[in-house]
């Protein structure tokens, strides 16, 4: 049976991005199962997501009866079911700070998350310049970004993060998103490594796909109330 990997819609949802990108650009075979988002109750997302992960959220990994939830846990797994697709770096050391490379967007860059939702379709210049005049912390999470992309690429000497694209590209593909739809201010080099990311062809299926959706979704529309 093959993996089946449960998403929301690709215009909005970040965490499904990851995996998706990820398994797509390391070729392994899957069933896409999208679900659009409703966030009521007793929405349909939410008895669908419910019926396959205690959890309740995406993205789910489905494979012959094994839910795995989490986009850590869903990368572990794939790394442990395809050892030879570089999810991650075959150096100990280098797959070490890979690793705790996603840790860190797995669990911080909070005001990133909060001002700048991923919504690939919008071009939101504006938003994004007011943001970054009220929001030092906004400020201070992307020059975060900048800091650990430059290391990492000047440790490995690119063209991703650890030589070829691998996990820790695809956990931050979303982010390379949010610069975009938010023109934040970057570097010429921070600004090279995200066409890179985008350019990528599991990273551009997902972003064609996110731009073909015209489903607007009003709760993940914090700045527009309509088209």
């Amino acid at each position: 049976m093959a993996l089946q990997l449960v998403i929301g819609n690709k215009n909005y949802s970040s965490w499904s991005m990851r995996p998706w990108v990820l398994m797509r650009q390391l070729g392994i075979a899957f069933e896409e199962r999208k679900l659009r988002f409703d966030f009521a109750d007793d929405s349909d997302f939410r008895r669908q997501v419910a019926a396959v992960s205690p959890a309740g959220l995406v993205p789910v990994l489905l494979d012959d009866g094994l839910a795995v939830w989490d986009t850590l846990a869903i990368t572990e797994y794939l790394a442990e079911k395809f050892p030879g697709l570089g999810v991650w770096p075959a150096d100990a050391r280098r797959r070490a700070r890979a690793r705790s490379l996603c840790a860190e967007m797995h669990g911080g860059f909070g005001a990133l998350r909060r001002h700048c939702a991923m919504n690939i379709e919008a071009a939101l210049p504006d938003v994004g310049e007011r943001l970054w005049a009220e929001q030092p912390a906004l400020q201070h999470d992307v020059a975060r970004l900048e800091t650990m992309w430059a290391e990492a690429l000047d440790a490995s000497g690119g063209p991703f993060l650890f030589g070829d694209f691998g996990a820790a590209d695809a956990f931050y593909a979303p982010v390379c998103t949010r610069i975009v739809t938010y023109a934040l201010p970057v570097s010429d080099s921070t600004r090279a490594y995200v066409r890179r990311v985008l350019a990528a062809p599991g990273t551009a299926s997902w972003v064609a796909d996110a731009l073909a959706e015209a489903d607007f979704i009003a709760d993940e529309e914090p700045y527009r109330s309509g088209r």
